[in-house]
């Protein structure tokens, strides 16, 4: 190990300091309560300031992020953020704003909302938008909310039900029990699209509405979408849409078209802002005109959303421009498919056809596995993937799929890097046939090695002094 590969605590000596405190500017301030005081100091680690500089500038050179590498998630488009974006968001009429100042000093960022608000509902034929979710989940328990709002409005309470297909993501259900509503699945066809007649039995008085992907988790176009709404639609019931696959569609098809009533979008997957980290994300809510007065008067969030992340999309959007636009969900198609034809004669293909902007495999065509050797897994391939460079697809989503292995290139690779990823997924194919042992230990390279998952996730190391 070298030195400065060891953690700051690991370099803590008593004594040693690498700050230096101005003096009180408030002396007159009041005292800080009894009761909040601390017994004792913080077991803080004593480093000097380069110490603390280098161990943060080391670890953020462990990490793997879509600015230095390809990130082939599966269901999460995570594309590449354009560095524009971050230039207009740090504009100072734009950065120096705070929510509490006077709305005479925010007419610019208002002028943003109303843009945006026209610009998304062009493109997702929605009439209007609320921008206040802080994220995809926040916008699709907001969107159930008014679905909600809508029936009881109406005096229809008995509508509780949400029907889910099988193959979505796991924040339908989750966000729909949140909103206090009976989740119902409904099965998918072996094609991967629902199953109009298994859900037909499913419509009654107490369906409040179907949420669905379109095109699904599959990456596949539910090409009997619009009799799907009619359906749900003649039962009482409200059609979402969850935008979290709306990269292939921009340009080409819109949800409010499609016979969606409510979508929330993820500005974060379809209009490149940052993605991932914990950090502000945005999930406007959008729904069509009937719908328009069931939008939240009161705030979901404090005050009007994550304002940086919308000014972020607002710019991709400009940039674009309605012709451009279009040309994402081609790309990004025309990548996914070429991924998938490259490798399905070593990687088990459960749905064969034209696939939108990602697709499933299902394990590996031949995993090694003789008699008492294992075969390698979905897991040992993701692993093998880092020593190469790559990020590791989503693996074992959809659940239809023992094996799955999720992989979504987003329009903004180059078909050479494509081209190595796919020179990759193959040799790690042959590796698997021939030796799935180096598999097994996978990865080599990593400053982090094949952890415990399951030791890691029930006993976590939360403090520095926890860990020595």
């Amino acid at each position: 190990m070298k030195y400065y590969d060891k953690l700051v605590f690991e370099l803590s000596r008593k004594g040693r300091k690498g700050y230096s405190l101005p003096a009180n500017r408030f002396p007159s301030s009041p005292a800080i309560p009894e009761t909040l005081l601390r017994a004792e100091a913080p077991a803080l680690p004593e480093v000097s300031e380069p110490d603390v500089v280098r161990h943060y500038t080391n670890l953020s050179q462990m990490n793997f992020g879509v600015d230095t590498g390809f990130y082939p998630l599966g269901s999460c488009t995570m594309k590449y953020n354009p560095k524009v974006n971050e230039d207009v968001a740090a504009l100072p009429g734009f950065s120096g704003l705070h929510p509490l100042m006077h709305a005479g000093l925010t007419k610019g960022a208002l002028k943003v909302y109303q843009e945006m608000d026209k610009a998304l509902a062009a493109i997702t034929g929605m009439e209007a938008f609320t921008f206040d979710p802080c994220a995809g989940a926040h916008g699709e328990l907001t969107g159930l909310m008014i679905m909600r709002e809508y029936h009881r409005h109406r005096g229809d309470t008995a509508r509780t039900k949400v029907i889910v297909p099988d193959s979505a993501h796991g924040t339908n259900p989750a966000s729909a029990a949140v909103c206090g509503l009976e989740v119902v699945e409904v099965k998918s066809l072996a094609n991967g699209r629902v199953d109009v007649e298994a859900l037909k039995p499913l419509l009654d008085g107490t369906v409040a509405g179907m949420m669905m992907t379109n095109p699904n988790t599959l990456g596949l176009f539910e090409t009997q979408i619009r009799e799907i709404a009619a359906l749900v639609h003649e039962a009482g019931g409200l059609m979402y849409y969850d935008g979290a696959n709306m990269n292939p569609l921009m340009g080409v098809v819109r949800p409010g078209d499609m016979g969606f009533d409510i979508m929330h979008l993820n500005l974060h997957k379809t209009f490149s802002t940052p993605h991932g980290g914990g950090g502000p994300g945005a999930g406007p809510v959008g729904v069509a005109a009937h719908l328009v007065d069931c939008l939240p008067d009161i705030r979901v969030s404090g005050f009007h959303g994550n304002f940086g992340v919308i000014l972020r999309a607002y710019a991709y959007i400009l940039m674009l421009g309605r012709d451009h636009l279009k040309e994402v969900g081609q790309y990004s198609v025309l990548g996914a498919n070429y991924i998938k034809e490259s490798l399905k004669d070593l990687y088990k293909l459960p749905i064969e056809g034209v696939c939108k902007h990602e697709f499933v495999f299902d394990g590996l065509v031949n995993d090694g596995a003789h008699d008492d050797v294992p075969g390698a897994t979905t897991l040992d391939v993701a692993k093998r993937l880092l020593d190469f460079g790559f990020h590791a697809p989503t693996i074992y989503f959809p659940l239809l799929f023992h094996q799955a292995i999720m992989v979504e290139p987003t329009e903004t690779e180059s078909k050479e890097t494509l081209d190595a990823f796919i020179e990759v997924m193959r040799k790690i194919a042959l590796e698997a046939a021939e030796d799935p042992a180096i598999l097994h230990d996978a990865p080599h390279s990593t400053p982090v090695r094949r952890p415990d998952e399951t030791l890691a996730a029930r006993t976590p190391v939360l403090k520095y002094k926890d860990a020595q």
